[in-house]
């Protein structure tokens, strides 16, 4: 408990921990296992690189996001030369679809994603521009803001 003195109450279990200072209790548990080896899922060098700015590319998927399906949030992203489609469905047979302009030479692909997956990692780059690594179908997609090596987010994909 934080005294006169500015001193916090810590103790110490055999799976937790616990700090008090004056009203605030924090408590943290020791989970036994073994963490996943994370680099494994982060792609080493995507095929394919899909460059967008990010602004467009978020807000055609906030649009396309109100008809996914309330419960999964899927949508189906189509990658041609230079353009980006973006899908969605849902159980009352409604659909949105919207096409955006980016940069991109690679073959034709599309994945699935869940689109507040990949709100969430556009939200966190700073930058103007963005780049999608995609390697196919049934891999992951590595985003980042080009020339930040600092900071990359994955997002797995899904079955439609």
């Amino acid at each position: 408990m934080l005294n006169d003195d500015g001193v916090a109450e810590v103790a110490i279990g055999t799976n937790h921990v616990r700090a008090q200072i004056g009203d605030i209790r924090f408590t943290s548990k020791l989970i036994d296992g073994r963490f996943p080896e994370y680099s494994r899922v982060i792609p080493a060098a995507p095929a394919s690189a899909i460059r967008a700015d990010r602004d467009v590319l978020r807000q055609a998927l906030q649009r396309t996001a109100i008809l996914s399906n309330e419960k999964y949030r899927g949508i189906r992203v189509t990658v041609k030369k230079n353009v980006l489609t973006v899908q969605a469905h849902n159980p009352e047979q409604e659909e949105a679809e919207e096409e955006i302009e980016v940069a991109y030479e690679g073959n034709d692909l599309e994945v699935g994603f869940n689109v507040n997956y990949l709100l969430d990692a556009l939200a966190a780059i700073d930058g103007q521009e963005v780049e999608l690594g995609l390697t196919d179908s049934n891999s992951s997609c590595l985003i980042r803001s080009p020339g930040n090596a600092s900071a990359r987010y994955v997002v797995m994909p899904m079955r439609l």
